[in-house]
Formats: C-alpha cells, structure tokens, sequence
C-alpha cells in the first residue's frame, strides 16, 4: 500500500462542530442534518416524538435529538458539548453540537479544537451578532480550516435573497479580519429542511451545495508526509520473557508525519538519537507508519526513553523549550493569576509550570487587546508566559495543532484550568515590560 493510498483513506472522516447564538436553531439543525441522512434510529426517533407531544409539540422537535442534559431539555438550551456519529456512503463524519450562551464559550473551544470545519449559525431575521463574532474569532484562533456560515430561519425571512447577501457580505468581511482562510454561505430553514439534506425548492436564486452536499465534499485531504513526524511515548514495552528476552518497544500514537524502518530519530528532550529497526502495528512488523495510527517503535540503542518523552526526525526536530509564550482560552471557574503554579500537560508529558506574565486579555467584540490584565477569568482569552520545570519538545501551533497545544492543569484537585495554543495566534503579542525574575525558582 503507497502513502498516496493511505492518504486518500484518511480522507473519510470529518470532524465539525457547530456554533452559533442562543435560539438561532443549531441543534434543530443538527437533529435535521441527522434525521434527513437517515442517521436516526427509529427508537431514538420514537423517544423524540414522545417527548415532544408531552411538550406540546404537533410535530417532532429535532433538537431533542442533540440537546442530551435534563436541564437542556427543561430550558431549551443546550449547555455541554453534544458529540454525535454518523455516515453517508461518501464520507463518516464526528460531529459537536456546542453551546451558544456567551458563559459556555469554553465549551466551544472543546468542540472545535479538533474540528476540519466549523458551522457558525445566525438567525436570518438578526444578522451578524456579538456572539456570531465571537464564534467565528474562536474558530479563527483554533486554526478551524474551513467555515460555513449557515444563514438559518430563511422561512421566516420570506426566503428573500435580499436579506441572505448583506449577511453573508458582513461576515465574509470579519472572517477575513480573522485571518479565516475560507468561508461558505448556505441560506437554509432547518425547521423545515430547506438545503439542510435537500435542496429548497423557495430559493431558487441560490446555486450553491446544501450543508450536507459541502460536508460530504470538502477537501480535508492531508499528506501525513508534508508534516515532520511527531511520536509522543505513551508507554514502554517489556515484556523479558522467554519468547521475547530482549524486546524493547516505545507504544504510541503518530500525532503527525510518517515513520520508516531505518529513519534516524532524535528521543527528546533528552536529544539522544538512533535509528528505528523495527515497528509494530496490530501485532504484526511493518516497514512505514502515518499518522494518527498507534503503534510500537523499535530503536537499534538501548536508550533511556519513557512515557513523555517524543520521538521525532533528528533531521526537523520541534523547538526544546522551557519558556513557553501562547494564547490560552481560560475553561476554569477560578482565575488564573500570575504567580500561579500549575502542571502543564503536553501530549504525553506533564511537567511543573509557573505562570510568568499575563501579557494582555482578548477583547473578542472589536479584537482589541486589554494589556496587563491581573487575572484570567472563565472564558476569558488572553497572553500568557510560562516557565517550565522540565524542557518540553513544542511546537508552534500554527505548525501543529496536535502538538501546539496543552492543558494547564491545578496540581492539588487535578481540574482543567486553561487550554493553550503555543506561539502566536491571530491575537498577537503585545509589547510588554521587562520580566522580572526575582524570586524565581525552577
């Protein structure tokens, strides 16, 4: 099998989330997206139904397809991220329904950090909002490659073209301040279906795909070659028995790149190098591996490796680094502060980390920088400076979302207090004083 192959096969899969403004019909957008596919089974169905003429519904409320929570249910909101699975014969998709109130922003930085596409809705009557900005800066600041603007409640628009085009005029404009590199407008009425799976028989002034049309063919496709191979160790293999006395095997999965028996490898952030000699996968010795598969790899030394450590080319190595600069989304209810002292989380590895500066906080309304702000709050989206205990082997985010990223994390209950984007993001540094080091004492 040639790599060409294997790339075509990983183009199969779709993952996309959904945003948008409270009420502006998401999850009726996705219960309509999922039962027009054919994607609903008839008891999930039947148990919809019931629900919704025990609300007074006459027909069923698709929404309730997605909107999971008792507490969703009972307010007609949708609070968690909803994960759902499913398939056409052209392409499998994972899909996040995330929330639209402005406090569960965090959530929607979950759903979308590891998503291809992005649908933004707006309610046709209301136009671009607050939030609609909001969710289009935060899928800009994940790298989100493709966004689609789901014009929504065009039934209630008169499905007028007039009232389509200067909405989508306006956030093509923003998108494009963003730094997005690709946006797709689609009128739609997910209520009643029109270009949701089907296309509308009320607009025929628009010539363009329906949502389902521009999933199922948006190029994802990825060259697993094009990227420099990155192998975060998840676990060392020894087994010292009789059938296998000197086997010696570091399992993980391929976050990006390829890996071939005979490559020369560096294990960091120790920097020692060696050559892979073998690699596992399924129980059986292949000669290639591409990401995202997990497999175990075989070095010709004896090297001190563990879980933490990333093998990666010794010919494109990531930057060591113990001073790390990133833009972070702040998911905890506590404030982050300078000073704090956190773990750090990156792939397999955590190390120690002290928070150095908060450089400067994210005004996601007009994109302007609020500097030295003290403190993070819930949601909140800002700079910050942090000094690890430990080297850590990171990239750049704008290099690899996979190994750009980490968590920071409390060290005394384990909660998840901010997720980070290392370098630079669309929300630049900003000029800030001196550090001072006083007191310092990794």
């Amino acid at each position: 099998m040639t790599d060409r192959t294997l790339t075509e096969g990983a183009t199969s899969l779709l993952r996309f989330a959904t945003a948008g403004s409270v009420d502006d019909g998401k999850s009726t957008l996705v219960g309509r997206l999922l039962h027009d596919s054919k994607a609903v089974l008839a008891d999930q169905l039947e148990a919809v139904e019931h629900a919704s003429r025990s609300r007074g519904h006459d027909a069923p409320d698709l929404a309730l397809l997605t909107d999971g929570l008792r507490a969703e249910r009972e307010q007609g909101i949708t609070i968690d991220v909803a994960y759902r699975y499913f398939a056409t014969p052209r392409r499998r998709f994972v899909l996040a329904d995330t929330p639209g109130h402005v406090q569960y922003t965090r959530n929607m930085v979950t759903g979308a950090s590891t998503a291809e596409l992005a649908v933004v809705l707006v309610d046709a009557r209301n136009g671009v909002v607050e939030q609609t900005r909001r969710h289009a800066a935060v899928a800009a600041l994940l790298r989100v490659p493709h966004v689609v603007l789901a014009v929504n409640k065009m039934d209630l628009a008169g499905y007028a073209e007039s009232v389509f085009a200067p909405i989508a005029e306006e956030f093509a404009a923003y998108a494009a301040s963003l730094g997005i590199p690709e946006v797709t407008a689609i009128p739609i009425s997910a209520l009643a279906g029109d270009n949701v799976v089907t296309p509308s028989a009320h607009m025929d002034w628009y010539g363009g795909p329906t949502v389902l049309e521009h999933l199922e063919t948006v190029p994802v496709v990825t060259d697993p070659t094009a990227e420099p191979a990155r192998f975060p160790v998840q676990y060392v293999i020894r087994p010292q028995s009789a059938a296998h006395p000197d086997y010696r095997g570091y399992a993980g999965r391929l976050d990006s790149g390829v890996l071939r028996v005979g490559d020369r490898v560096s294990v960091l952030p120790s920097g020692r190098t060696s050559t892979i000699v073998g690699i596992d996968a399924l129980g059986q010795s292949v000669d290639v591996a591409w990401a995202p598969q997990s497999v175990t790899v075989r070095l010709a030394d004896d090297l001190d490796v563990s879980r933490g450590d990333l093998i990666a080319p010794t010919a494109a190595p990531p930057p060591i680094t113990r001073d790390v600069e990133a833009t972070v989304c702040h998911v905890a209810d506590r404030p982050l502060r300078v000073g704090d002292r956190v773990l750090l989380k990156h792939t397999t590895r955590t190390v120690k980390a002290l928070v150095k500066e908060l450089p400067s906080r994210l005004t996601l309304d007009d994109l302007s920088q609020h500097t030295l702000p003290g403190e993070l709050a819930a949601n909140d989206i800002g700079r910050v400076v942090l000094r690890t205990a430990e080297p850590l082997a990171l990239d750049a985010y704008a290099d690899s979302r996979r190994t750009g990223s980490f968590l920071l994390i409390d060290p005394a209950d384990g909660t998840t207090l901010t997720a980070g984007m290392a370098g630079t993001a669309f929300a630049a540094g900003v000029a800030r004083p001196a550090a001072d080091d006083e007191g310092w004492d990794f």
